[in-house]
């Protein structure tokens, strides 16, 4: 399989890894958060150039909703995702599979693919990993994602060995699709990379053959699925521990829809590299915000008369020109600079603790980081749903 991404590790620290992803659209440094604009954009008013000044590295899009509402095709006239919202960076577009899955009401699922309707207009919809593969081909993303079952949680072992083997199948023609794809002359991105996805819920056994066997079709990367859906903490980290191994360490690991940053930390120790999460976002457009010390929600009464930053030493736009007490009247006031400021906070306190971690592991000082780190912060979120 000719290569078009080179993946070199840099550094270990026990199971953790630093390493350099070099793409078409430049060099990805590990351990990484991607930022997540789900239709081509941050919620929360964050332009590309926003990102850029916030250290964001990937852009993360959604494959069902930029098909759904504006569409692929018009955004193929463009030359693409990258010039359509004007980012220069990678962009990887999960393949859509989550969110059909999650339409559980709206679908059907067959050997062929997915029937569903639209939750924009009602309109029918048919999605397998061929048009998986085509729809993220004319968005031209550095990494596209191989389109699965997402099952539910909790499901019977009998569901999810069937679930599993299916998604194994639906590879093997992604696989074949994006070839198809890249070969073609007028292809936006010819370049355009694959990763596989493990599934099989929190059994084990399932989660470990399903790894063996998508290890041995030599992807571009690997990501887990399938997790931060509902089980606990524990749960999570044990599948972990079981999988990551299992998976080829000389390629990318991605755990995707996770989380916290106590996720986040946790799971670097386990050898995964890539993350994707709404949280920052998500939390910050409704005033809650991360730093070293906790969470704090800045419409608590006690930030009103509070002149300091959201974080002392915090580089971030909103912690070098704007208090406390400021922005908390900006949110109480149902102004979008509020929201602006705390989302933007949030994603370079993210981008900002994997520099952290990258210079940790390189520095094999990786365990101490992680402790200190977590006494530091009081993390009571629990394990995040993963929903674009």
């Amino acid at each position: 399989m000719e290569r078009n991404m080179e993946y070199r590790i840099i550094a270990r620290d026990g199971r953790a890894k630093r390493a350099q992803v070099k793409t078409v659209h430049g060099v990805i440094e590990t351990p990484v958060f991607m930022n997540v604009g789900t239709v081509g954009a941050i919620k929360g008013a964050v332009s590309t150039d926003d990102l850029r000044s916030i250290g964001t590295q990937v852009e993360l899009s959604n494959t069902y909703h930029l098909h759904v509402r504006t569409g692929d095709r018009l955004i193929r006239q463009f030359g693409g995702l990258h010039k359509f919202m004007n980012w220069d960076r990678p962009i990887l577009t999960d393949s859509g599979g989550f969110q059909v899955f999650s339409l559980a009401g709206m679908r059907k699922i067959k050997e062929e693919g997915v029937y569903f309707h639209s939750h924009i207009n009602g309109r029918k919809i048919f999605m397998g990993p061929e048009e998986s593969m085509q729809i993220q081909s004319n968005l031209g993303s550095t990494i596209a994602m191989a389109f699965d079952e997402c099952a539910p949680y909790p499901a019977t072992r009998e569901y999810m060995r069937n679930s599993v083997d299916r998604t194994t199948r639906w590879l093997w023609r992604c696989r074949e699709e994006m070839a198809r794809l890249n070969a073609l002359p007028d292809t936006i991105n010819p370049h355009q990379l694959l990763f596989g996805i493990n599934q099989g819920g929190t059994y084990e056994d399932i989660r470990i053959a399903h790894a063996k066997e998508i290890a041995a079709m030599d992807l571009d990367g690997y990501a887990l699925g399938g997790l931060a859906v509902g089980e606990s903490h524990e749960e999570m980290y044990r599948i972990l521990d079981e999988t990551v191994p299992c998976l080829p360490s000389e390629k990318p690991t991605y755990l995707m829809g996770v989380g916290t940053p106590a996720n986040i930390l946790e799971s670097v120790d386990r050898g995964v590299d890539f993350f994707d999460c709404v949280y920052p976002s998500r939390n910050g457009r409704h005033g809650h915000v991360y730093t070293n010390r906790g969470k704090l929600n800045l419409f608590n009464q006690k930030y009103e008369l509070d002149a300091r930053p959201i974080e002392e030493g915090c580089g971030c736009p909103a912690c070098r020109s704007y208090t406390r007490a400021y922005i908390r009247h900006l949110l109480k006031a149902k102004e979008m600079l509020g929201m602006r400021l705390c989302v933007l906070h949030n994603l370079y306190f993210y981008n900002k603790m994997m520099e952290e971690i990258r210079d940790a592991i390189e520095e094999h000082r990786y365990a101490s980081y992680k402790e200190e780190k977590l006494r530091g912060m009081t993390d009571g979120e629990s394990v995040t749903v993963r929903s674009l």
